[in-house]
């Protein structure tokens, strides 16, 4: 499975620290999430998609469809 959270990192221009100070976790596991060496909880992914204005499928690569869902 490939996590997007990088691309979407990198298109926003923003560093890992500042993404691991948004999800109050340091900069190494921050980077871990991004390789997938370490799996990323759910309270973060949903941290995620809130700030990227996007799903947790999208960032987990289970759709290709960018937009949220809706409510």
């Amino acid at each position: 499975m490939e996590l997007r959270i990088r691309d979407l990192r990198e298109d926003a221009d923003l560093s890992q620290q500042e993404i691991a100070d948004l999800l109050n976790v340091s900069q190494t596991t921050y980077s871990r999430y991004e390789c997938g060496v370490l799996d990323i909880p759910y309270q973060s992914l949903i941290i995620l998609a809130q700030y990227y204005k996007t799903s947790v499928d999208y960032l987990l690569g289970l759709t290709k469809e960018k937009k949220p869902y809706r409510p």
